[in-house]
């Protein structure tokens, strides 16, 4: 089977071709893993590859809670969308925990 420019990212089953003896061959980057390419992927898909790439992560927000248990995040862009079977983007959001300790929250009654 031939891949004919058809190549997906990630795993999609929809992502095939006619094989030899009325089998499916895939064209998805997770052909790679499973063993059952079409002949042509690596010269028609992975030469075309481009992995994700991002910008630095940004500055943590403030505490969600002025007083008390709260949380903060930050995030990042993608700067290089993954194409043609390339290495996925990894996180752009990440979030941890907090105390607020607001000057406030201890003269409230």
């Amino acid at each position: 089977g031939s891949c004919r420019h058809r190549c997906c990212p990630g795993r999609n089953n929809a992502c095939w071709a006619p094989g030899a003896r009325r089998a499916h061959c895939y064209c998805d980057s997770y052909c790679q893993r499973t063993g059952d390419c079409c002949q042509d992927y690596l010269a028609t898909c992975r030469r075309a590859a481009v992995g994700c790439a991002v910008g630095p992560w940004g500055p943590w927000s403030g505490c969600s809670s002025p007083c008390g248990v709260g949380s903060r995040a930050r995030s990042r862009q993608v700067t290089v969308p993954p194409r043609h079977g390339g290495d996925p983007c990894p996180d752009l959001k990440q979030r941890r925990g907090c105390l607020g300790q607001h000057p406030t929250c201890g003269t409230a009654k």
